[in-house]
């Protein structure tokens, strides 16, 4: 059982705890104040003891940043590498400069909120105009994610009780951004208008492929006779390079082709061998995005007097296209690479709204009773 002794000090009288630890190994915690608050802390310990959740307080004085080097190493293995670039930007900018020294033992669920609410606040100058905009939805879960991540390591090995930062109230939502869908007669202009790149364009807008799924296909992955797509490899563009992994599912996955895409690529294709990109850069490599403003795919959507979207829209635009042509919701959500129908459902819900109408007419059709026969007062129909 633990023990407690009285001491004097230059501020007054100090009580101290002595105990053993679960290893019987003698150790002691100084500087209570009153008697009540060791008598506390001693059977705190006690119960933790009983319960296994004992940590040695000597094992909370890491600092976050001693842990996070283990952490960040880790998920450079298990994430592509555009998400770790991600990561490793959020601790370098936003979590470093906060809580790099800080013992994991002395951080608190309230600093972690207070930390939250700042990078989210602007900064703005004696005269109240904004110098720097607060962080966004986004990069603020990140940074809260990349924090918690190495606490819940600390936790792991021993070296928390519980994790200090689980259970904040006040992260941000990220808002839905709108869809935007063309339709069959919008992408065949925007196709015309996009000059050579017109079988990408076709391409994107009618097999739901992301970008860099579609700059890493290969000659190999094109089976015209079978019509499909083999998707599994994904050219992520980090700068002016790319970094080639797995797709965002990690599967590889069979993409079906209307016969009018696959004419566009057998063009695209011929007098390539098997290994070639069959949509390379100038320079034979991957193919870069292009710019937002100014790049030729801005240039075509101007041209061809379409709604303003991106590459990726097009992904979306194939949902809406298969919706409308009666495609079945499981064989979308394969063509698309989602691990499930319902993230399908739910990406896509205000596309299925027709559908709520044709299950009432349906249920209509099918269960109303037999019309009543009006009956005149002289008893005649």
């Amino acid at each position: 059982m633990a023990t407690i002794e009285s001491y004097s000090t230059a501020a007054g009288k100090r009580y101290m705890v002595r105990y053993r630890t679960p290893d019987r190994a003698s150790t002691k915690k100084r500087g209570f104040k009153t008697k009540r608050d060791a008598e506390a802390f001693a059977a705190t310990v006690e119960v933790e003891k009983l319960t296994g959740s004992y940590v040695a307080p000597a094992l909370g004085r890491i600092t976050v940043e001693e842990l996070a080097p283990d952490w960040l190493a880790r998920k450079e293995s298990d994430v592509a590498p555009s998400n770790y670039r991600t990561l490793e930007t959020a601790w370098r900018v936003h979590v470093q400069p906060r809580w790099g020294r800080a013992r994991v033992a002395d951080v608190e669920l309230a600093r972690v909120e207070q930390w939250i609410a700042q990078i989210q606040r602007d900064e703005t100058d004696a005269d109240g105009e904004v110098i720097k905009k607060g962080a966004g939805a986004t990069v603020v879960i990140r940074a809260y994610g990349v924090l918690a991540g190495i606490l819940d390591d600390a936790v792991k090995s021993r070296r928390l009780a519980s994790n200090p930062a689980r259970g904040v109230e006040n992260l941000p939502r990220k808002l839905t951004k709108r869809h935007v869908y063309l339709s069959a007669e919008d992408v065949g202009r925007l196709a015309d208008e996009s000059g050579a790149h017109r079988p990408l364009v076709l391409t994107l807008a009618y097999t739901g492929l992301r970008w860099g799924e579609l700059v890493a296909l290969r000659v190999r992955d094109v089976e015209f006779l079978r019509r499909r797509l083999t998707v599994h490899d994904n050219a992520v563009q980090l700068g002016v390079d790319h970094a080639v992994g797995r797709t965002k599912s990690r599967r590889t996955r069979s993409v079906p082709v209307p016969e009018f895409i696959l004419d566009e690529l057998s063009v695209q294709c011929r007098g390539k061998g098997p290994d070639d990109l069959v949509f390379p850069g100038p320079d034979g490599s991957y193919l870069p995005r292009p710019k937002s403003d100014g790049g030729w795919f801005a240039g075509a959507v101007k041209r061809a007097k379409v709604q303003a979207i991106t590459p990726h829209d097009l992904r979306h635009t194939t949902a809406s296209l298969s919706v409308s042509a009666g495609v079945n919701v499981l064989a979308l959500a394969r063509m698309l690479g989602h691990t499930s129908a319902k993230v399908t459902l739910d990406t896509y819900a205000d596309l299925f709204d027709s559908d709520l109408d044709a299950v009432a007419k349906s249920l209509h059709a099918r269960y109303s009773p037999p019309p009543v026969p009006k009956v005149c007062p002289n008893g005649t129909e």
